[in-house]
């Protein structure tokens, strides 16, 4: 209602008020006529104002008595309305603030003023609503970043799993393959692979394997010296550098990348069980996170552990090729060395029955074996040239009249007195493999034949010895023996019949399967094998048995029955003739591999049931919050309109009524309790009770209001009191009081109803 309406209304209550004020004399002069028996017309009214002149002024004064009442109701109605309709509208912008606010809590935005500046609780409220939703979302988000990462790590361990597992055979290939993932995985424009050259010892170096840059494959050539460069750091110290500053110069100078000036750089040893094999080099014009960093330690491990097997396999295939060729070359000297026998049994023979072909025969023997005579005492009677040359003397009168006790090994010759025992007395003779010692102190290996020769009665009367030079076959043979030794200690061996029969086995094939030896004796290639799997199996024996080695995994079934896994190869052995010997495996157990392999399976799967799980909980959640909100609207929508009509009901009330808060704060001040303080409400609402009560030393014993209307004090809770207050002139003005309180909560209200005692008696 604007002012020009305010004055139309007062008017035209102004002149309702004279209307009635003229009617109600009229009233009383008809009255006045008919009781004093006047004339019923002007002459009459004449009459009876003459008679009586001081009707005339009682009738000014109720005239104007009602024109005066009818501008005050008037003003006072219209001050009333236009105040309720300010109230009105700002309580409406306040529920359109409160509208608002909560509309951007749905779309998820976190406004962060205030609501409508309100110091009250549904501020509070809505405000610690938005505070916990924001936080939760934070929550949410951090800790699907912290899945979405682990997740990333899970799936680049699986991924470079199969890369390697498909490469584990061809170093060359397997860093190209891993140098070109890693780029694309983790966003890096420069990527090397390095890796240990151990093959000799005393001179170690760091090759380049393989290297991806800017999108593409780069050749391989550097090569660092052990200890040299970032590269040879990280390797000398096994400890993984992070650079992420990295100047230009600095890095041409030091890493193996070239020209690239890259913002961060990440070397990573390749280390498995305190063994380092190499290392990888990421370089990145972005900077790596540590997830990231995590990611290539744990690839870094798995490549070690590959290249670590690579060089087994490498190895073990190397050792089976030059044992065949040894196996094969001693059946050939073996075989020679049995053809030569035979021949000297036969010569032997025809030496009987033929003396005068002796000379012709001893003279073929001295220029083929080597030949020597002693007495059955074991003194050198007479000694080829063939002796001489190969223990390393130059004429016959260094070693004839020499024990023969000269030319064998202190410690064999414990064994070897046995042997020349039995011979001197007539004994069987020695064929086998003899060590004897040199003049310079080296071994000379011989295939020996050592003869009780007989004089025509019978009895033993010298000792003949023959022998085949056999020092390089014998010593490589002990070569490969070492090193098949060596092989047993440090792999899985076994060795099989063409049919699957156990041949042989080492201790760790033993110990890997949980059998004892006895045990295995008697055992197949197939019993170790699942029968789910015999079949598969049973192919991949017949390809093998046919000439095709196989390498790979296989599942085994244990003594106790577990799972065994292993990855190796299978290979025949052919003897002299080619034919089949047996079928040797080599490998290694590779079980905690496959059930780490298997669990990183597992927690894939859990992870990405958990994703679901979240996605589930986030949808119930916008589910929940949406229908929250529309109960919250429903309850503001209530809230504000019993609030209105409440405060309307108190604001008609003739008697004064006052709120205030637990905080002592004014709340609510109706238009009886201005007339009687003689205060505009306006300046008292939202304000101390002290404004409208202060605490005055002068009434702390009287019974002054002030004393009990305050929050906790329930002195005169639900009681009609006399007291006074004083207005705003210092006027005491007596009083009665109700007091009532209220508590939701934490929120708390206390009203007084007030009535004026000299109002109440009139």
């Amino acid at each position: 209602m604007n002012k020009s309406e305010n004055k139309d209304y007062i008017i035209r209550n102004s002149i309702n008020g004279l209307v009635l004020g003229v009617l109600i004399r009229i009233i009383f002069i008809i009255n006045g006529l008919l009781n004093n028996s006047y004339r019923f017309s002007l002459y009459g009214v004449y009459q009876y104002y003459k008679d009586n002149p001081v009707n005339l002024l009682f009738d000014f004064s109720v005239i104007a008595a009602f024109t005066i009442i009818g501008y005050f109701v008037g003003r006072l109605y219209s001050d009333t309305k236009e105040k309720l309709l300010e109230e009105l509208s700002q309580e409406k912008d306040k529920t359109k603030s409160v509208f608002r606010f909560t509309e951007e809590l749905r779309k998820g935005n976190f406004v962060e003023d205030d609501v409508l500046g309100m110091n009250n609780e549904l501020s509070k409220s809505l405000v610690n609503l938005r505070n916990e939703l924001k936080q939760k979302e934070e929550e949410a988000n951090f800790r699907k970043k912290e899945d979405d990462q682990r997740h990333w790590i899970t799936e680049g361990i699986a991924k470079f799993g199969a890369i390697l597992r498909e490469t584990s055979n061809d170093l060359e290939a397997l860093s190209y393959s891993v140098v070109s993932n890693l780029s694309q995985y983790l966003e890096s424009q420069v990527v090397g692979i390095y890796v240990v050259n151990d093959s000799e010892p005393e001179n170690l170096i760091i090759e380049q394997t393989g290297a991806f840059a800017y999108g593409r494959n780069k050749f391989s050539d550097k090569v660092f010296e052990w200890g040299e460069g970032l590269v040879g750091a990280c390797i000398l110290e096994k400890k993984t550098i992070f650079l992420d500053e990295v100047n230009e110069s600095y890095v041409e100078i030091t890493s193996g990348l070239g020209k690239s000036n890259p913002r961060s750089m990440l070397i990573v040893p390749l280390l498995v069980n305190e063994k380092v094999f190499g290392a990888v080099e990421l370089a990145s014009f972005k900077t790596f996170e540590s997830f990231e960093i995590e990611l290539v330690e744990k690839v870094a491990e798995s490549i070690a552990s590959t290249i670590s097997s690579l060089k087994i396999n490498m190895q073990t295939s190397q050792l089976l090729y030059d044992s065949r060729g040894t196996q094969e070359k001693m059946a050939m000297q073996e075989k020679e060395m049995l053809e030569s026998m035979e021949k000297l049994k036969k010569t032997q023979i025809e030496a009987a029955k033929q003396s005068e072909q002796f000379i012709s025969f001893t003279n073929s023997v001295n220029h083929t074996m080597i030949r020597a005579e002693y007495t059955i005492e074991g003194i050198l009677l007479y000694a080829n040239t063939k002796f001489l040359k190969k223990l390393g003397y130059s004429s016959n009168k260094e070693v004839e009249g020499q024990h023969i006790s000269m030319f064998i090994n202190e410690k064999d010759r414990e064994w070897f007195e046995d042997i020349w025992a039995r011979l001197n007395e007539g004994g069987k003779h020695f064929e086998g493999d003899m060590k004897h010692v040199s003049k310079q102190g080296t071994d000379v290996w011989t295939m020996a034949t050592y003869v009780s020769v007989r004089d025509h009665e019978g009895n033993p009367e010298k000792i003949l010895f023959l022998g085949i030079d056999t020092t390089d076959a014998k010593k490589q043979s002990l070569d490969y023996t070492g090193q098949i030794d060596a092989l047993n200690r440090s792999t899985i061996k076994a060795e099989f019949s063409p049919g699957g029969k156990m041949l042989d086995f080492n201790d760790k094939f033993e110990n890997a399967l949980e059998y004892k030896r006895n045990e295995l004796r008697d055992k197949t290639i197939f019993d170790f094998i699942d029968s789910s799997e015999i079949n598969e199996f049973t192919i991949i024996w017949k390809n093998v048995v046919a000439g095709a080695s196989f390498e790979g995994r296989l599942k085994m079934i244990a003594e106790s029955g577990g799972e065994k896994w292993f990855h190796g190869t299978y290979s025949i052995v052919r003897d002299m003739y080619g034919d089949i010997a047996k079928i040797v495996y080599i490998g290694y157990e590779i079980t905690n591999q496959i059930k780490f392999e298997e669990e990183n399976k597992i927690q894939t799967q859990k992870l990405r049931a958990q994703e679901e799980k979240l996605q589930q909980s986030q949808e119930e959640l916008t589910k929940k919050l949406r229908e929250a909100r529309e109960e919250m609207r429903a309850q503001f929508r209530e809230i504000e309109t019993v609030k209105l009509l409440n405060e309307k009901t108190m604001a008609g009330m003739l008697d004064a009524v006052v709120t205030i808060n637990q905080d002592n704060i004014i709340q609510f001040f109706n238009k009886a309790a201005e007339d009687l303080w003689s205060i505009d409400g306006k300046k008292v609402i939202n304000r101390h009770i002290t404004e409208l009560l202060p605490e005055n030393e002068e009434y702390k014993d009287e019974d002054y209001m002030g004393r009990y209307f305050k929050y906790g004090d329930d002195t005169l809770l639900n009681t009609r009191t006399e007291v006074f207050i004083v207005d705003k002139f210092g006027d005491q003005i007596s009083v009665l009081l109700t007091l009532s309180e209220a508590q939701i909560g934490k929120r708390y209200s206390l009203t007084a109803f007030i009535q004026k005692i000299e109002v109440e008696l009139f």
